[in-house]
């Protein structure tokens, strides 16, 4: 139910809302115009995407490692989990029946048969035995324990065959070309199976898996042709299949003596492929299919009053996975009216941000691209955080992040109002409980609320640090309250959330400058690099006006204190201060301070020149600050630290060298060009710029005398309207006053007036007056007449 439909009065809303009557008023009658509009319905498209991203028509897993339920945990629907120990044996199983690859080479074998043809041409060539090459026959020969015995070999009445007629009759049988055709077609035939399945002397010892009695041959010139052959067939060993094949093609000596000859010289014709071998593996393996098992309805998933462990959470994501798969078949009613209502809740919470900023700080919705930016960057921490909770147990880091940019870029408070509002949706994705939203939102809060000013980098490290022990002992206490047994799971997350938490004071630590640079920020940790001395506008500064850059160190000075004391960025003020009259550099001879005594420039210059010459440093100093690409607000600051003050001793002489009968003389044309300043601290620094000049002119600078001179000086300018667009309230202004006197009443403190000391000639009267005018319109580019 919505905010409206809780409270029923207008009057009640207001006050739910914390906005006064006037203030509601404003932002209700803002609503009515298109540009409000337009961002509405920026934020309502913000809503759909976070909504999608969370996937908010789906109900939240909502358990975590170590969590501890009350009751058991049931299958509300029917899954199936894999048996992962069974399906592993299964894939071992198809591994062991997968043949491992060879590739054959049939060139071995073809040179074999060459070089037998070759020997026995050579051996045909003798005509005995003595005439023969000795070791050629020998090569032919049997080895002895082959040779038949005398029984065997032959009959017993039958004689002994000689050595040259066992030659002869081996010779005989390939004498001639038509015996060697013949020897050719024999040879085809014996070789055959060898040539088509290939010879393999031994089995390589890295061929460790797969198939151990058959392997897959592949052959032709692209390796194309696949055959199964039994690995015993391919062996070469004794060769006991080559020799058989002899025997049925030659007569028996014949063919052991061939035999004897091809044994030794044979050659395995098969190499082993084996990233062919492990691709058919891996090939096998994922034919295999998984070995599930089937949890039915009521099957108990994990035991109440034990902690949740990563087996359980398995088992539970699985049941959460199969239940959305029948939601989303059956369900699509609920799933539409929760998706609209989570749709609904985030663009509830984006309006209520949007009426704070309206209200508060308008600075996000000034533009409609900052607005963009900052709600893509919502929706940037939402999914980050889903991404980091899923495998890192991290959803605290992206947020912390997302609440230190908000922070250094607009304000604690509305980053505290923005963390809380993304907490809120991460809790809904993630199905975070009470403790788990608390604890997000505690140590978001530590982390804005300690951030303050940063004026050194190291300081994000420690803040890191001392936020993420906060955070173990917030996380401790949290688990405690709730009942939470406090086991190593708990504490592991506990810890975790700590070292996050110091993680994300680094990471903020090198983005820092890249967030300066990307939303034009103005950190201390850069406004003090800018207030370095050293910086190349200062230096000029003091090389061309070296009592401006004194008179600028002063007002910086008394500036910070002042900016101070109202909880403005006196940092700002006195970095702004250093160059707010830089554009003096240009002319400095116009300027009083950078003169030699008895010398007056503007003593033969018109009023009207005169003041363009004083007025002029505004723009001068503008366009130097940008094209030394100073930040932006400094660059304000220089453009409005005299608003649209009049120039009034310039302007005072003009009207007492005009005649007449011309008419009156147009104040405007004496007037500073502006802006009025537009934040506190360029307020502080016109104030402090004024009183800083003018109290040079007091003869006897008591803190009376200067207390009376800063309310002079501050009522003008708040009766001439310079304060109305900076945002000063009148207790505020009183505060800047109080401080202003009291640091020149410090900066003029009374002194020992040595005997012989002697004071200044004072003078006549109003020459003094005129002295006084004159000095005060070019030292502070104005004029007051002080009265003593």
């Amino acid at each position: 139910m919505s905010l409206s439909g809780q409270i029923r009065t207008r009057s009640e809303r207001v006050a739910a809302l914390g906005l006064s009557p006037g203030q509601w008023e404003r932002a209700w009658s803002g609503l009515r115009r298109r540009d409000v509009l337009v961002r509405v319905g920026i934020a309502f498209l913000a809503a759909v995407a976070v909504c999608v991203l969370i996937r908010g028509w789906d109900p939240p897993f909502g358990y975590q490692l170590g969590y501890v339920p009350q009751d058991n945990i049931t299958a509300r629907v029917e899954f199936t989990k894999e048996n992962k120990e069974g399906t592993e044996q299964a894939k071992i199983r198809a591994k062991d029946r997968t043949p491992n690859v060879f590739r054959l080479d049939p060139q071995p074998l073809n040179q074999l048969r060459s070089s037998l043809r070759t020997a026995l041409l050579q051996l045909t060539g003798a005509t005995a035995l003595d005439n023969c090459d000795p070791q050629l026959w020998q090569d032919f020969s049997p080895p002895p324990s082959a040779e038949p015995s005398a029984e065997a070999a032959a009959p017993p009445a039958t004689p002994a065959v000689t050595p040259e007629q066992q030659f002869l009759q081996f010779r005989d049988a390939f004498a001639g070309p038509e015996k060697m055709k013949q020897f050719d077609e024999k040879m085809n035939v014996v070789f055959r199976p060898y040539e088509e399945d290939g010879m393999l002397e031994k089995i390589p010892p890295e061929m460790t898996e797969g198939n151990k009695d058959r392997i897959e041959v592949v052959s032709g010139k692209k390796h194309t042709r696949t055959k199964i052959v039994r690995i015993d067939d391919v062996l070469i060993g004794t060769a006991a299949n080559l020799q058989e094949g002899l025997r049925r093609h030659f007569p028996l000596p014949v063919a052991k003596r061939l035999f004897a000859w091809i044994q030794p010289r044979l050659r395995s014709t098969l190499i082993w492929d084996k990233e062919r071998s492990n691709a058919a593996f891996k090939e096998a393996e994922e034919r295999v299919k998984p070995d599930m098992f089937t949890y039915a309805v009521g099957n108990p998933l994990a035991e109440g009053g034990q902690p949740l462990g990563e087996d359980q959470l398995q088992l539970l994501r699985l049941e959460y996975s199969a239940l959305m798969k029948h939601r989303h078949a059956r369900e699509v009613p609920q799933m539409i009216v929760r998706g609209t209502a989570v749709t609904g809740l985030a663009f509830a919470g984006f309006l209520l941000c949007g009426v704070y900023m309206r209200v508060r700080q308008k600075g996000p919705l000034v533009g409609l691209v900052r607005l963009t930016v900052l709600l893509v960057l919502v929706a940037a921490t939402v999914a980050l955080s889903l991404v980091a909770a899923e495998r890192l147990h991290a959803e605290i880091l992206p947020l912390l992040l997302f609440g230190m940019v908000m922070a250094i870029v607009y304000s604690r408070e509305l980053a505290l109002l923005l963390s809380g509002l993304v907490a809120l949706i991460i809790s809904l994705g993630l199905g975070l409980g009470l403790r788990e939203f608390l604890l997000l939102m505690g140590v978001v809060t530590i982390v804005i609320l300690n951030l303050g000013s940063i004026r050194t980098r190291t300081k994000l490290i420690y803040l890191g640090l001392s936020a993420g022990a906060v955070a173990v002992l917030l996380s401790i206490g949290l688990t405690l309250v709730e009942d939470q047994p406090l086991g190593w799971p708990l504490l592991r997350t506990a810890i975790l959330v700590g070292v996050w938490t110091l993680t994300a004071g680094a990471f903020m630590t090198a983005l820092l400058p890249f967030i300066e640079r990307a939303f034009g920020v103005l950190t201390d940790v850069r406004l003090l690099e800018y207030g370095d001395v050293s910086h190349p506008l200062l230096q000029e500064l003091v090389r061309r006006a070296p009592s401006t850059y004194n008179h600028s160190l002063t007002v910086g000075s008394i500036a910070e204190a002042a900016a101070e004391s109202i909880g403005a960025r006196g940092l700002l003020c006195r970095v702004g201060a250093y160059f707010h009259d830089i554009g003096k550099m240009l002319k400095p001879g116009y300027f009083v301070e950078n003169q030699k005594p008895d010398e007056n420039r503007h003593e033969s210059l018109l009023p009207a020149m005169s003041t363009l010459v004083i007025v002029a440093h505004i723009k001068d100093g503008y366009d130097l600050a940008r094209q030394h690409h100073l930040p932006q607000p400094i660059i304000d600051m220089i453009a409005q630290h005299h608003g649209t003050t009049l120039v009034k001793y310039f302007y005072d002489r003009a009207q007492q060298q005009s005649d007449p009968n011309n008419g009156a003389v147009d104040e405007s044309s004496f007037r500073y060009p502006g802006p009025k300043p537009q934040t506190k601290e360029a307020a502080v620094l016109m104030l402090a710029d004024a009183v800083e000049s003018a109290s040079r002119t007091l003869v006897d600078p008591t803190p009376a005398r200067i207390e009376s001179l800063v309310r002079e000086l501050a009522e003008r300018r708040l009766d001439d309207g310079q304060f109305d667009e900076s945002g000063l309230t009148l207790r505020e202004l009183r505060t800047i006053e109080r401080s202003l006197a009291m640091s020149l009443a410090s900066i003029y403190h009374g002194r020992i007036k040595y005997p012989d000391q002697k004071t200044a000639s004072p003078g006549t009267k109003g020459e003094n007056k005129e002295k006084t005018a004159g000095s005060l319109a070019l030292a502070s580019d104005e004029i007051r007449t002080i009265k003593e």
